[in-house]
């Protein structure tokens, strides 16, 4: 897909204040530590993740979709009557009916005119959402579109400890079906805003270039959760979900060359999904951009799922020293369980 008006306008965060380091969750995992005969320190060994984020409990994924897109508003000019599409693409979401987005709009008090819909595709709904906000832009249907997502990992990391000293206790665990379980160890949490709109119409950061999207569906068992907003579980094959992932990812790559005629020497950032080390160095080796500069968040933030992609380029962005400068060439490339692989072109103008 090529986009002759989409433009990444504005973005920001918000992001809990509490911490929660990977040697504090193994001192709370030693029943299981022992149980399995693991030695301390290895969950940021294999992850390169020192900590992560949490939100206090109770805390709902709207409330937090809102404080960030709060602090997008306070720092631009645009007005929130000007927002003709709120979606709202957190994995977490408040409950199943309302959606989260009707929350949001009552929230920020946006227009009537506004379109509303929550849009949920595991960690890709804020890049799905982009793609989805552009198609509608390019359409001439809407002008500016606001994509929120307020990812809370706290509850899924709660009960993962719960459930697995349980299973010590009980003797049911080791080192064979703790596996399935690490991936809820990586996950942190953060919110996210970002508004797209037509380049015709407004300032630009970047303009959006191209997309591709791709699905592997046959990959739909290798990750699966569930729960309430206070009580989440999920259960990972990583490796087979990390094999699979980073097969659509180069496949994904390889559509967007042929679309975007951009090469990997074109481009001047690559951001990918913020899972861990071992994810960021296998993707980057299939799609050949290990030389091309990148930017890293899950080392202090985790896995924030949907957020994940978003915060790293605002993070770069924010960073100052070292962002994108005006002409540069960004690919952001996601991968979502399920399997969907997004890659969106960016076009940077200027911060």
């Amino acid at each position: 897909m090529k986009y002759e008006l989409a433009a990444l306008l504005a973005l920001d965060k918000y992001l809990p204040e509490e911490t929660v380091s990977s040697d504090e969750i193994e001192e709370r995992l030693k029943p299981t530590y022992e149980a399995c005969r693991l030695p301390e320190g290895r969950l940021e060994l294999m992850t390169g993740i020192k900590e992560r984020r949490v939100w206090p409990r109770g805390t709902r994924p709207s409330d937090l979709a809102t404080k960030a897109a709060e602090n997008l508003l306070a720092k631009t000019t645009h007005k929130r009557e000007e927002i003709d599409l709120l979606i709202f693409a957190s994995v977490c979401r408040d409950f199943l009916e309302p959606s989260s987005a009707s929350v949001v709009h009552a929230n920020l008090g946006l227009s009537e005119k506004t379109m509303i819909f929550d849009l949920s595709n595991a960690c890709l709904g804020v890049i799905n959402g982009i793609v989805m906000a552009s198609e509608l832009i390019e359409r001439g249907s809407i002008n500016k579109a606001l994509i929120v997502s307020g990812e809370n990992g706290g509850p899924l990391l709660e009960e993962t400890i719960k459930q697995l000293n349980q299973k010590a206790r009980n003797g049911e665990i080791n080192r064979k079906n703790i596996k399935k379980y690490i991936a809820n160890l990586t996950i942190g949490s953060a919110a996210t805003a970002i508004l797209v709109g037509s380049r015709e119409h407004n300032e630009a950061l970047a303009d959006i270039s191209h997309a591709v999207v791709l699905t592997d569906s046959s990959a739909n068992v290798l990750c699966q959760g569930d729960g309430s907003p206070d009580s989440l579980m999920m259960e990972t094959d990583s490796e087979a979900l990390m094999a699979k992932g980073v097969a659509l990812a180069e496949k994904t790559w390889n559509h967007f060359k042929e679309e975007s005629n951009w090469k990997e020497q074109d481009l001047d950032w690559v951001l990918t999904h913020q899972v861990g080390k071992a994810h960021e160095e296998l993707t980057l080796k299939a799609l050949n951009c290990q030389e091309v500069p990148t930017f890293r968040t899950y080392p202090y933030l985790g896995n924030t799922g949907s957020s994940a992609l978003p915060v790293t380029l605002e993070q770069l962005i924010g960073d100052g020293t070292q962002g994108p400068k005006e002409g540069n060439k960004v690919a952001l490339m996601g991968i979502g369980s399920g399997l969907t692989s997004i890659i969106i072109g960016l076009n940077w103008k200027g911060n």
